[in-house]
This record gives C-alpha cells, sequence and structure tokens, in this order.
C-alpha cells in the first residue's frame, strides 16, 4: 500500500481536481465548472498526495442538513488496489459525520466492480436503482444507488 495523506482541497484546486477527474476517468470536468460546484453551500473536497506531496486521487462530497453524498472519488490509474481510495472514502465519510449526516449516499455503476466492492466492504447497502443512468459511448449503464447510516459528529 502506498502511503498517502488526505488534506482539504477548494475552489483554488479546481485546475488539479479537473486533472485528477479526467487521469480517473477519461472525460473532462471543466475546472471553472468545478470550481463553481466547491463554492455552493455544503459542497467538499479532498485531495490524496503520495509521499513527495503529488496529487494523486480525489474525493467530492456535499452534505446537506442531515443527508450527505458522495459526487465522485477517483486515484490516478497507477494508485489503484493500494489503499487510496479507502484512504479518502474513510476521510470523506468522517467529514460528513462530523458536518452532523446521519446518512450518506451514492451512484456507482453497476459494471464498476472495484467500486462496488469498496463499498460493500465499508458498510453501503444498496437502496435502490437508476436506469440508464450513466452513459458509456452509445450505451447506457445503470446506476446502483448505495446508502451508509452514519454516526453525527462522530465519524462512521
Amino acid at each position: 500500500m502506498t502511503a498517502l495523506r488526505v488534506v482539504p482541497a477548494g475552489a483554488a484546486e479546481a485546475g488539479v481536481l479537473s486533472a485528477l477527474y479526467e487521469a480517473g476517468f477519461g472525460e473532462a470536468w471543466v475546472a471553472q465548472e468545478l470550481a463553481r460546484l466547491l463554492s455552493s453551500p455544503g459542497v467538499f473536497a479532498l485531495i490524496a498526495l503520495d509521499v513527495a506531496d503529488e496529487p494523486v486521487g480525489f474525493a467530492l462530497g456535499r452534505v446537506a442538513a442531515d443527508e450527505a453524498e458522495i459526487l465522485s472519488i477517483s486515484l490516478l490509474p497507477a494508485q489503484r488496489r493500494r489503499g487510496g481510495g479507502r484512504l479518502l472514502l474513510d476521510a470523506l465519510v468522517a467529514r460528513c459525520a462530523a458536518a452532523g449526516a446521519a446518512a450518506l449516499f451514492l451512484e456507482v455503476a453497476v459494471d464498476n466492480a472495484a467500486a462496488l466492492a469498496l463499498y460493500r466492504r465499508a458498510g453501503f447497502q444498496e437502496a435502490g436503482r437508476r436506469k440508464g443512468y450513466y452513459k458509456v459511448g452509445d450505451a447506457a449503464v445503470d446506476a446502483l444507488v448505495m446508502r451508509q447510516e452514519l454516526a453525527p459528529g462522530n465519524g462512521a
């Protein structure tokens, strides 16, 4: 497992987040859109840094009242399957719980086996399905809606 640390990020890091998103997902998320999103109430970002303080992944979340959602988690391909995804997920869960969220939701593509395994190991349960939620080329892929109960103020 690679030694990583997680730090908060804001609109000033939107360019870094945009580059990480594109490297992780193979599609663009414009830095200006990310900056605008990060300026919205309850939205926050975390960046994973390697031992050389280079950004290798991120998590993006939102808290509204007593519910929270994971907007995105991504790692550079070379960093995957080394524990960084779980590190980011745990940091995001703790941040949401500290902000008073009682439940955390996410959507994940039904064909994303690695992400599904990560979320299930972390205690997320299936709460629903969104038909054709993701577009992959000309195909539509369903999303599973997953939920985890949190202990507000205490982390998970």
